[in-house]
């Protein structure tokens, strides 16, 4: 069965082919970093214009790269949320519409579950049960996977993401949108000794999260230094290492609780070299195993909703005839498949 993935919940625009036999046959992704970052960040309606422009062509070049039709697919999925509402409306309609003409299912897909299930992208994938970590701009949270679907939160955010504590710290350092790539640059070059920034949350007997103080931390760094061009790389550098030891302490707690040894990490963070560093350094230690999607699949793209898509439609999940998207929509408010 051949599946087409469309992926539009913020600034990329992501479309894919899977087949349940052959895996992942073609994708293609078009980025809106060079639309937002002269504003500093994403302009929702820039954002979802982008994408009106965007899907139909990476649908026709996406499928011309699969050596298929628009007739040979069983079904079309699409980031029904969370997300931006204008944005996610394109992709979803764009799917609706294309179904009903094709005559075939159209099926919603939870954004952070695409995330979820990426690494089952790579050759070695992880098997049911694990751990999984998301993190991304928007959401940092451990959740006991015991299959697709059935997922209960170990633990999450109680304010800023790790991804917003990348970006709002990046901003502090003058550093130009996207922040989280360019500080993991400019990190490299810094003095992991220079500051001793907090590792917050980590005494309290849960796997919550907070990032909130640590930020709070480097704005006070950045103010107190007589000379910010010459300590904003280790600013970074410590800044990254506290994001990554509260990671890596957090992670720990939710394998024990949870009496497993299998993590898998995924979402735009997870692209980070500390953070994955720390994490296999971790597993290694605990002689367990974790997995990581590829880099280019961290990121939002179509191939992880393709691949969501596949595993919800051969469960007999599909969408109506409507257009409904989610702005909002809890990942634990799935159901079992």
């Amino acid at each position: 069965m051949l599946v087409l993935g469309i992926e539009s919940s913020c600034d990329e625009t992501g479309v894919a082919v899977y087949d349940d036999k052959r895996g992942l046959l073609a994708h293609a992704i078009h980025t809106q970093i060079p639309i937002h970052a002269q504003y500093g960040g994403v302009v929702p309606e820039l954002a979802g214009r982008d994408h009106v422009k965007r899907v139909v062509p990476l649908i026709r070049s996406v499928t011309g790269q699969a050596g298929v039709t628009l007739k040979d697919l069983d079904a079309i999925a699409y980031t029904a949320g969370p997300g931006l509402i204008g944005a996610l409306l394109v992709g979803a309609m764009e799917a609706r519409s294309l179904a009903f003409a094709l005559n075939i299912p159209a099926v919603p897909v939870h954004h952070m579950e695409g995330h979820l299930l990426a690494p089952m992208l790579e050759d070695e994938a992880p098997s049911f049960p694990f751990v999984a970590l998301l993190v991304s701009g928007g959401h940092t949270m451990l959740i006991r996977v015991s299959a697709p679907g059935s997922y209960e939160i170990l633990g999450e955010s109680v304010d800023d993401a790790a991804g917003e504590a990348f970006d709002k710290t990046a901003k502090l350092l003058g550093l130009p949108y996207p922040g989280g790539p360019k500080l993991e640059a400019l990190a490299r070059d810094g003095d992991s000794k220079a500051y001793k920034f907090p590792r917050p949350m980590i005494d309290r007997p849960n796997c919550d999260f907070s990032f909130a103080g640590l930020k709070t931390s480097v704005l006070n760094a950045v103010h107190k230094s007589t000379d910010i061009e010459h300590d904003k790389a280790s600013i970074a550098r410590c800044f990254e290492d506290a994001v990554a030891d509260t990671l890596v302490h957090k992670c720990q707690r939710a394998l024990d609780q949870a009496q497993m040894n299998t993590l898998v990490v995924a979402g735009g963070v997870s692209a980070n070299s500390t953070i994955r560093n720390s994490l296999t350094a971790l597993m290694e230690k605990r002689k367990g195993k974790v997995f990581f999607a590829r880099r280019e699949f961290c990121t939002d793209n179509g191939a992880m909703i393709a691949l969501a898509g596949m595993l919800r439609f051969k469960a007999g999940v599909t969408a109506d005839l409507g257009v409904n998207v989610f702005p909002r929509w809890h990942i634990s408010s799935l159901s079992p498949l």
